[in-house]
């Protein structure tokens, strides 16, 4: 019997063994000492930042620039609205209020007009948001310029949430890099993944010194323990950044696995009418994190739920788009800025499997279920 094709499991190799044994061979294992240390080096250079923070995921970091952009109780925060629930969550950590704003159909990514109708609209009651946090979504980067240029014109903070973009371009630079603060994910869905962890990276120096102190329980400089503000036990094992080590040798590779997924199953299902292909916008390189597709049921035949059915029966998994934010229960009271666009995605839009170690025959069974997908009696 086939095996279970998973939506985007990691792809592991020989790098990341060899600097875990080292980590063990130096009796390395806690979340200190010149594996983190290494990793944190290696990957602000990869993506063009002055100072890199590992931590324990991509939520922490979020916290954690929260936190040291001054959000606090009562504040508004501008967050994505088509995204993972991971890039409002931590807003609501601080007791801080999210808005959301739509998407555009060229990025999928948070749209620079409804920014600029949002921030317009709070500027007139004197009441601006604390932060935008700005999601580069499904590997792909939002349209940077426009939005980093609005957060200057008001005042307002730009957080870069790059968790499913690290290796995706902006007009040549990695996204997370625009901002006073970005971060990323190294979850094991992720492009690149350390089992779980994050970073976060900034070119401002002092905010990474404190987030770092923040993320080791903020312990001051004292040889017993002593504590002046709260911390967060959030730093990253040594094992973990061994593995991100090995990783992020290897990511232009695993970035062009990828984008050979999608150009496979570009050549073989851009006939069928009615499914079509997340746009890569002319800003950039996207990483192809995910393939995404959109589904109309009236020239396709059938729905994106029929589809996901269709493949989970043939042992192949799938998973709509993101359930937007302002859809979701439990920011029932959030305000949104714009809708539309987002809830057309979640309603049509099916992840397909995207994973670097997909083989040809892997994909050749992909393509056959979907060729051959009926709608339910």
């Amino acid at each position: 019997m086939p095996q279970k094709i998973y939506l985007s499991p990691p792809h592991m190799g020989e790098l990341e063994q060899h600097y875990v044994a080292e980590s063990f061979a130096t009796n390395w294992i806690a979340p200190a000492g010149p594996q983190i240390e290494a990793f944190e080096a290696e990957f602000a250079t990869y993506v063009g930042a002055d100072h890199a923070l590992a931590v324990s995921s991509g939520s922490a970091a979020l916290h954690l620039a929260l936190i040291e952009l001054g959000v606090t109780t009562g504040d508004e925060v501008f967050v994505s609205s088509l995204t993972f629930a991971a890039s409002a969550f931590p807003v609501l950590y601080l007791g801080a209020v999210p808005t959301f704003i739509d998407c555009e159909a060229t990025s999928w990514n948070m749209d620079p007009a409804l920014l600029a109708a949002a921030l317009a609209d709070r500027a007139a009651k004197n009441k601006l948001p604390k932060a935008v946090v700005l999601v580069h979504l499904y590997g792909q980067c939002a349209d940077i310029a426009p939005i980093v240029a609005l957060c200057k014109q008001y005042g307002v903070a730009l957080i870069e949430d790059a968790a499913e973009a690290l290796g995706a371009t902006y007009k040549g630079q990695s996204p997370g890099c625009f901002g006073e603060v970005g971060f990323y994910s190294f979850n094991g869905n992720k492009i690149i993944t350390t089992s779980g962890g994050g970073m976060l990276v900034s070119n401002n120096a002092d905010l990474i010194h404190h987030a770092r102190k923040l993320s080791t329980q903020a312990r001051d400089p004292f040889p017993h323990y002593e504590h002046t503000e709260v911390g967060y036990n959030y730093r990253m094992s040594s094992i973990c950044a061994a593995i991100g080590r090995g990783q992020l040798q290897v990511i232009e590779a695993r970035v062009q696995a990828r984008r050979q997924n999608f150009d496979y199953y570009l050549n073989a299902l851009s006939d069928l009418p009615g499914l079509t292909f997340m746009p890569e916008a002319l800003w950039g390189r996207a990483n192809r994190w995910l393939t995404c597709v959109l589904i109309d049921p009236t020239k396709f035949g059938a729905s994106n739920e029929d589809l996901r059915l269709a493949l989970a029966a043939a042992d192949i998994e799938s998973r709509p788009i993101w359930k937007p934010m302002h859809l979701q229960p439990i920011f029932r009271e959030s305000q949104v800025f714009g809708g539309a666009v987002s809830e057309h995605f979640f309603a049509t839009g099916l992840c397909l499997p995207s994973g670097s170690a997909l083989t040809t025959a892997d994909l050749d069974r992909i393509v056959s279920v979907i060729r051959s997908v009926k709608p339910p009696c």
